[in-house]
């Protein structure tokens, strides 16, 4: 997992591979306020960006998330957002498996979970191997417009095999 701000990204430029980079550019020079919430290529299905519009909830109603095949680079454009991550360890119990269908598996819950409250302009980029549990509330439900850059994992490790 990596953390940070995309107003302060300059410094992970050197070392992050070029389509993260793509990713946080793409998010600092777009005004998502004037974009509607929906899905947007921006290198095909290897690097699309997901506008999304939703409230937060309570921890207790969320699920944590993995994905196999993509890379997220979540990123808060309005509002207060905790995302709650942890390793896969692979001992968690699966709550709904829809790997096939839409690249998400849903558990129950995860070991050893700790959190990052999410501000504008915050990102926050979640590998296969980081479960995480996003849209969770701060101090209550609030409304928050994020942004979800898929990065296909064959981009990064083009001998990996999903």
């Amino acid at each position: 997992m990596i953390f940070g701000n995309v107003h302060h990204a300059q410094d992970m430029a050197g070392w992050l591979p070029a389509p993260l980079r793509t990713a946080l550019e793409h998010l600092k020079k777009t005004d998502f306020g004037a974009l509607p919430a929906g899905n947007y290529d921006l290198q095909g299905k290897d690097i699309y960006v997901q506008v999304i519009d939703l409230t937060t909830k309570n921890v207790s109603e969320t699920k944590p998330e993995v994905h196999r095949k993509y890379i997220d680079v979540q990123f808060l454009w309005s509002g207060r957002e905790r995302i709650g991550f942890a390793d896969d360890t692979g001992h968690n119990e699966v709550a709904e498996d829809l790997l096939a269908e839409r690249d998400l598996l849903f558990y129950r819950a995860m070991d050893n979970e700790s959190t990052i409250e999410m501000y504008p302009g915050n990102f926050a980029v979640f590998f296969p191997s980081d479960a995480h549990r996003p849209a969770c509330q701060v101090d209550g439900p609030l409304a928050i417009r994020k942004v979800v850059i898929k990065v296909a994992v064959a981009l990064l490790a083009p001998g990996v095999h999903q």
